[in-house]
């Protein structure tokens, strides 16, 4: 059987040295120094460390033995915290093993000399192009960052409906982030809500960085100049199959999508949407509760989504905030 003093950090040195403190309770350096019929100096050092560990206490230049149900305890839970530490670093190394991946990646490609790209020309090209790789392996997650309203203009009046067919077929499913400002432009909210309808998620921001696409897990689009938009280059974009690029593309869009804001439709949506309106207008709960035919008591809880929704400290600040977001049109 191994020595349990050992397993628990005490080399056999220490482990004497503090059985002799237990068996005299009560001694001084130059005692314990007798005892283990060694020098003082370094007697006094090991009785420092058993100190520094816990299971020995030092009073007047004395040396007092600790109930070893307690010091040992406090032994073992310094011992199960360095065990605590050391599993949250077998998690944290677990959880980069993502980025390995996308370095092997990078390897193989660099290695192989593999890197397609594709440079794909008209609107009508790319909206069947993501609808044909769907096909290939549905159901496609289909994510996608629009910086401009002429692009959401056209998706709006020619493209939509391909998409949101796709949807209802069970194809793909869109997660779009788009400029706020693009929710006031004609048709596009109802586009948006037929999206939503059939499963897929908008979100918008202030400003969207630059168009990109990713289709599927390997697939991927990217504009001619970054920071641009698809009409100014005539619809023209590479189609990039590439881990490494789709990969860090689809980062991104998880970093956007968590900075993003989700639209204020649906029924929880459309709540809070209705009682902002009437604020606006300069009724009172009361009112607005009678109006909608609820009770103050929902109105005043809708207030609070809709604050805790918009970050906003107050509901004046609510109303500004859902107004420059769109909300209010």
């Amino acid at each position: 059987m191994p020595d349990p003093f050992e397993t628990l950090g005490l080399d056999p040195t220490q482990t004497a040295l503090y059985t002799a403190v237990l068996r005299l309770h009560r001694a001084t350096r130059t005692d314990l120094a007798q005892a283990m019929d060694g020098p003082v100096e370094k007697v006094g050092r090991q009785l420092d460390d058993l100190v520094k560990l816990g299971v020995i206490d030092e009073q007047s230049g004395e040396y007092l033995a600790r109930h070893p149900a307690a010091a040992l305890g406090r032994v073992i839970a310094d011992r199960l915290d360095r065990l605590a530490e050391e599993s949250r670093r077998i998690d944290s190394a677990l959880g980069s093993i993502r980025s390995l991946i996308r370095d092997y990646d990078v390897g193989r490609d660099y290695q192989s000399g593999t890197f397609t790209v594709e440079m794909v020309n008209g609107a009508d090209v790319m909206y069947e192009s993501v609808v044909g790789i769907a096909v290939q392996s549905p159901p496609m997650e289909l994510l996608t960052a629009v910086p401009d309203e002429r692009t959401m203009i056209d998706f709006a009046r020619k493209f939509a409906e391909l998409w949101i067919d796709a949807q209802e077929r069970k194809l793909l499913t869109v997660h779009a982030i788009i400029p706020v400002s693009t929710l006031a432009l004609p048709g596009v909210r109802d586009q948006l809500t037929r999206v939503l309808e059939t499963g897929g998620k908008v979100r918008t921001l202030d400003r969207v960085p630059s168009w990109f696409m990713t289709a599927g897990p390997e697939v991927a689009g990217l504009p001619p100049y970054w920071g641009g938009n698809l009409p100014d280059h005539a619809y023209n974009f590479y189609l990039i199959r590439t881990p490494i690029v789709v990969g860090m593309l689809r980062t991104l869009f998880r970093e956007l999508w968590a900075r993003a804001v989700p639209l204020p439709w649906g029924r929880r949506g459309d709540g809070m949407v209705q009682v902002l309106r009437l604020a606006a207008q300069g009724m009172c709960d009361d009112s607005i509760a009678r109006q909608l035919g609820v009770s103050v008591r929902t109105v005043r809880a809708r207030f609070a989504d809709a604050m805790s929704e918009l970050g906003a400290q107050s509901r004046f600040h609510a109303g500004v905030e859902a107004a420059r977001r769109g909300w209010l049109r």
